[in-house]
């Protein structure tokens, strides 16, 4: 069964260029969530974008708006390599879409 992209190696992949924080929800004795060992996410911040990593999404945002930098472009290319967007959605409504954006001169 494929559970995504596995947490571990995304973490040493991206830090090589990116900083990387490993991102564990507290659970306790009456946590009922269903799949809680694929509940691990990664915080990948480059120089204004940051992203959530999880085994099955990716949440690409910046604090402020601001024009993209080339590191900022590099995670957003990885990042886009790693979640191809041409998977059926389980919600016929949820739709992926990329706002536009400036680069950085």
């Amino acid at each position: 069964m494929d559970y995504g992209v596995n947490m571990k190696q995304a973490a040493k992949d991206f830090g090589k260029h990116f900083r990387v924080e490993t991102m564990i929800p507290p659970t306790g004795d009456f946590d009922f969530a269903m799949f809680k060992e694929h509940r691990e996410e990664l915080k990948v911040s480059a120089d204004t974008l940051r992203a959530f990593l999880s085994p099955k999404r990716a949440v690409l945002y910046q604090k402020h708006n601001s024009p993209f930098t080339s590191n900022d472009l590099e995670l957003r290319k990885r990042i886009i390599e790693l979640y191809p967007r041409d998977r059926v959605s389980p919600l016929p409504f949820f739709i992926s879409s990329e706002p536009k954006f400036e680069i950085e001169e």
